[in-house]
């Protein structure tokens, strides 16, 4: 059933950071309903709902929130609800009636977390942009490609999912746990523009200690140093080197079959160029298969580049079930394991406009008023 079986979220749909913590609160088991509008939107890419995994395990509602009671039908959840979930610009809730205030005034116990780019104030709160623009203001993304190149974007993992979206769920089990001694609710301003900056928290503490360089791909861990970084092998793939440690670096030199003493210091930053250079030179001479089977046993950090699809079938990914499938389609597993409560993937994504009197049905509203607002245009006419 999962840690959080017992609880019940309202999440208002949108794309990215909403939805995965939304994603991640009901593989914990928490009951999570999914609030779309009656028209279909054009948020995000067009995409088979069954592949819309950020959606899997949520019952779903589409109701027209231009309507009264469209808008009596959410705060009707709302009031049996422990969270609420909303992605949208600052400002945009109160406008529809579902703002904090109207909303714990109905249950006065909710937890209200509200996920944004830039934060509910601030010059910028009203600005559109995406996490390649939060993350470039909160100087994650200067920091991370080659010295001599441009900054390298990292997919949209840091804004979005990072910064943003496992920033909010902490959030909300952080009040959520308060709200259940206090009995009084809060709201959560989650920004992934400061999530990306608290997670700089390290770097930023290097940096004033003088042990942090300011110039991108010239620090130990962000590509700069020849032991943390990636070597090209002979079919054009990579191999991942994190020998940080001493201990772990002497044993890489060995694999190599190389020696320390007859290679350039490690820990003087103006010889790791040759260095690099050495070491790039035996990694080109065995295809990357190759170097991970002579790299699979030990402590020496060193790793094959996998791809995506490459990474289901590794057989730590598979002993550790890190994959399963709903019906045809494969996908991430729950994280973190539990030992007692585990967390799992209820049933695929749903579709709203087919899902919603079921889901309202499941929530507590009564069968004649379900059927009286589809009839009315209010909620999706279920099949």
């Amino acid at each position: 059933m999962g840690p959080l079986s017992k609880i019940k979220v309202v999440e208002m749909a949108g794309i990215g950071p909403a939805p995965f913590c939304g994603m991640l609160l009901a593989d914990m088991g928490a009951d999570v309903v999914s609030i779309d509008r009656l028209a279909p939107s054009d948020l995000g890419f067009a995409i088979e709902r069954r592949y819309d995994l950020l959606n899997r395990g949520k019952r779903a509602v589409a109701v027209n929130l231009k309507s009264p009671e469209g808008i009596a039908v959410v705060l009707d959840l709302v009031r049996s609800a422990d969270l609420l979930i909303e992605g949208f610009r600052p400002g945009v809730m109160e406008r529809l009636g579902l703002g904090p205030a109207v909303c714990h005034e109905a249950n006065p116990r909710l937890v209200y977390g509200r996920m944004t780019g830039w934060g509910q104030d601030g010059p910028l709160s009203q600005q559109a942009g995406h996490d390649i623009n939060y993350i470039a203001l909160a100087g994650v993304l200067d920091a991370i490609g080659p010295k001599s190149g441009a900054p390298v974007v990292p997919l949209n993992l840091i804004g979005d999912f990072a910064g943003g979206a496992l920033y909010l769920a902490m959030g909300l089990m952080a009040a959520l746990l308060e709200a259940k001694s206090s009995g009084q609710g809060q709201v959560i301003d989650s920004a992934m523009f400061d999530g990306a900056i608290n997670l700089m928290t390290m770097h930023h503490g290097y940096r004033q200690a003088g042990i942090w360089a300011p110039e991108r791909g010239a620090n130990a861990v962000d590509g700069g140093s020849p032991y943390y970084t990636t070597y090209a092998t002979r079919d054009g793939k990579y191999m991942a080197v994190g020998a940080v440690e001493l201990r772990f670096y002497r044993e890489f030199i060995e694999r190599l079959g190389l020696s320390a003493e007859s290679l350039p210091d490690r820990d003087d930053p103006a010889q790791w160029d040759a260095l690099y250079q050495r070491l790039a030179a035996v990694f080109i001479t065995r295809t990357r298969d190759e170097w991970a089977n002579h790299f699979s046993q030990g402590d020496a950090c060193v790793s094959p580049v996998l791809s995506m699809q490459e990474s289901m079938t590794h057989p730590h990914a598979q002993a550790r079930r890190n994959f399963l499938r709903t019906g045809d389609v494969a996908e991430p597993a729950p994280a973190p394991k539990f030992s007692r409560t585990p967390g799992s993937v209820r049933h695929a994504p749903v579709n709203p406009r087919t899902d919603t009197a079921a889901a309202l049905l499941h929530w507590g509203l009564p069968k004649d008023r379900i059927e009286r607002l589809a009839g009315a245009g209010v909620i999706a006419q279920s099949a």
